[in-house]
């Protein structure tokens, strides 16, 4: 990926301050016209530097307020199709492959323990699981964030 320009952070900086800003707010803000605000988003688009919408809504507002972070063991030769068994899991959020002792990380969402426990006995039910780790999240203490690296970001530039 291309890195972003002193503009681009800015740009992306007054966004994460105010994702519902205008572009015309945002040229204002930012001392830029409206059409190098609409090109530079359109530009950021295309890169792919937006996540979707989705990761903003939170697990919890949708009867979901237990959170835990699982580690799988696996069978290597059937990762892949393991994931996709995986990905069928609603619960699961997001599954990311690991170094290390484990091989997945899951981030999985449930209703309360007994509904953690269903959800973990699917995942040990996949062929290919070895065994799993499950840590329940007790608080989130350093919320999503990439402002401190617009910010390293800016100054580099």
């Amino acid at each position: 990926m291309q890195a972003l320009d002193g503009t681009d952070t800015r740009l992306l900086s007054a966004l994460a301050e105010d994702p519902r800003k205008t572009v015309v707010a945002l040229a204002q803000q930012l001392g830029l016209s409206r059409n190098t605000v609409q090109a530079r988003l359109a530009q950021l688009e295309k890169k792919h530097v937006f996540l979707s919408f989705e990761r903003r809504i939170n697990p919890a507002s949708l009867g979901y307020p237990l959170m835990a972070f699982i580690s799988v063991h696996v069978q290597q030769q059937k990762l892949t199709r393991l994931a996709g068994q995986l990905a069928e899991i609603p619960e699961i959020l997001e599954g990311y492959g690991l170094t290390g002792s484990a091989d997945l990380l899951l981030r999985v969402v449930a209703v309360d323990a007994e509904d953690l426990f269903r959800i973990n006995g699917k995942i040990l039910a996949c062929d290919g699981v070895e065994r799993a780790d499950t840590a329940l999240a007790m608080g989130e203490l350093i919320p999503f964030r990439v402002q401190p690296l617009l910010e390293r970001g800016s100054a580099r530039g």
